[in-house]
């Protein structure tokens, strides 16, 4: 059996945001049991990561960590049609992931302890964001 739902997630502007509540509940209402749950991000300047949830100061120092790394307007950037966090926001997503499978193990997503699946958001601006859930038994 194949189940596909899209969740269409707002988002306040850059930062992270726990989707792990919403993927479970479509997982639950699937009947799956056993399978895989493949998510697809439909954007090219957000991303999903499966990050520490139990401190949000995790998900701040990933937040330093990136803004040094890829500086919004750098003047390297030629693209930045949309403002100088624009072609940054596309290289953060090329150094993360839009994609991602997780195993499903007694009707939920098997994962870790400490461990959740987050909505990255690279734009300052809001925007809505689509992520396709696709599961498999």
């Amino acid at each position: 059996m194949v189940v596909q739902q899209t969740l269409t997630l707002g988002t306040r502007g850059r930062g992270t945001y726990e989707i792990t509540r919403q993927l479970q509940d479509v997982v639950r209402g699937s009947g799956i049991e056993r399978g895989l749950c493949h998510l697809f991000l439909q954007h090219t300047s957000a991303s999903l990561i499966i990050c520490e949830n139990a401190d949000p100061s995790v998900r701040g120092d990933l937040e330093r960590y990136l803004s040094r790394l890829v500086v919004d307007g750098d003047p390297v950037f030629e693209h930045m049609l949309e403002g100088d966090d624009d072609m940054a926001a596309h290289v953060r997503t090329v150094l993360t992931q839009v994609d991602m499978t997780l195993p499903i193990v007694e009707g939920r997503c098997a994962l870790g302890t400490w461990q959740g699946v987050y909505l990255y958001e690279h734009r300052y601006q809001p925007h809505k964001r689509h992520v396709v859930v696709t599961l498999r038994d």
